[in-house]
């Protein structure tokens, strides 16, 4: 006890009876140095876009990670990155069944995704799943947690889950959805599922990218029905019913009935062929091998009529034409001159001092004007 002492501030009254004990030097904690190398983590050597897109087309699952990271990047120094890395991509992107699934809160995507998807993995097919989740509209985050809810399927060798967040995106797809599908295409998955929000009859922009559209349902009688849309019914190649199993089952197949009665009432959603309700049991696997046999007799029958191809080449266009769009809007709202002029623009027509067309027209003879002055 001879090394205890007395607090500094006790000096000179002796009388002080509490001592302490001086602490220990240490090297660990951050108060004193080693003197040993500390630990840095070395920088990531970038690989050139030619040896990336030759490991995405060699089946590397994390550098496919990589590749639709710096597509879906919204920094304009990884645009024209990303752009190079698809021109290098398409021509070797492989001949892919694309199929869109959609539903109604509730109704077991994921757990349906995960079944539908392993099944066909096991069948010696690649299947790539490009789920959506739905961002916040306050901070713009997301959960992603996509790859959790399908744990068993994000094991299988054959399969590719990628998580991405909808920021906001009409329909809940993200904007970069169509050339993440060229890159899982360049790395051999030969079925791309695109898991969708599900927010009504936006989801036509998912009807846009795929071949194939399934809205999956569950049981519900009368009030579900009600509460479907009949625009997103009439988007549908056909209408699962999940969950029927257990006590459940009967019920579902009288939902399926209900939806056969009303489907045959609306335009099909694809030329040649006539929609249906099935159900199944993602829990069990039950009607999952009748679901992917009713989508090779889709694809075979719109490959035969030439709808298949018209669809690809009018969905090309589509694309497009949103891309122009979006490339106009980009450059009007980011020129100088409208950045500066457009919140004086603003007040005026909220307070009511210039009509909208006006303000619109002052707006594009500014924004034309500046593009002939160069």
């Amino acid at each position: 006890m001879g090394d205890q002492k007395s607090p500094e501030w006790s000096v000179g009254n002796k009388s002080f009876s509490s001592t302490y004990m001086p602490g220990v030097e240490s090297t660990h904690d951050g108060l004193q140095s080693s003197g040993k190398k500390k630990f840095q983590k070395a920088k990531d050597s970038s690989l050139s876009i030619e040896a990336l897109a030759q490991k995405v087309m060699g089946g590397d699952r994390i550098m496919l990670s990589k590749a639709i990271t710096l597509i879906e990047s919204n920094a304009k120094h990884h645009y024209q990155k990303a752009q190079d890395l698809l021109n290098l991509l398409l021509p070797n992107a492989y001949p892919s069944i694309r199929i869109g699934i959609t539903g109604v809160p509730g109704a077991g995507k994921s757990t349906f995704i995960e079944e539908f998807g392993y099944s066909l993995c096991e069948k010696g097919h690649k299947v790539a799943v490009l789920a959506i989740d739905p961002s916040s509209t306050v901070s713009g985050g997301s959960i992603l947690g996509d790859k959790t809810r399908m744990e068993r399927l994000a094991k299988h060798p054959n399969a590719f889950i990628r998580p991405s967040p909808s920021t906001g995106t009409l329909g809940g797809v993200h904007r970069k959805t169509r050339e993440s599908m060229i890159a899982c295409e360049a790395a051999g998955y030969d079925i791309i599922i695109v898991e969708t929000v599900g927010v009504g009859q936006s989801e036509v922009i998912v009807r846009g990218m795929v071949d194939f559209f399934l809205l999956l349902s569950i049981t519900g009688a009368g009030d579900e029905l009600q509460g479907m849309k009949k625009g997103i019914m009439e988007l549908a190649d056909a209408i699962v019913v999940n969950k029927a199993d257990g006590e459940n089952k009967k019920l579902a197949e009288k939902t399926k009935r209900e939806y056969n009665q009303i489907l045959h009432f609306l335009m099909p959603a694809t030329k040649g062929w006539e929609t249906k309700a099935y159900t199944c049991s993602a829990l069990h696997g039950d009607g999952i091998q009748e679901l992917w046999d009713t989508i090779k007799l889709f694809i075979e029958k719109t490959k035969n009529s030439g709808t298949f191809t018209e669809r690809r080449q009018s969905q090309i266009k589509e694309w497009l034409f949103a891309m122009i769009r979006e490339r106009l809007e980009n450059s009007f709202f980011q020129h100088e001159e409208i950045k500066q002029y457009l919140p004086f623009i603003q007040n005026a027509v909220m307070e009511e001092t210039i009509t909208v067309s006006n303000a619109v027209d002052t707006l594009f003879q500014k924004y034309q004007s500046s593009l002939k002055n160069g």
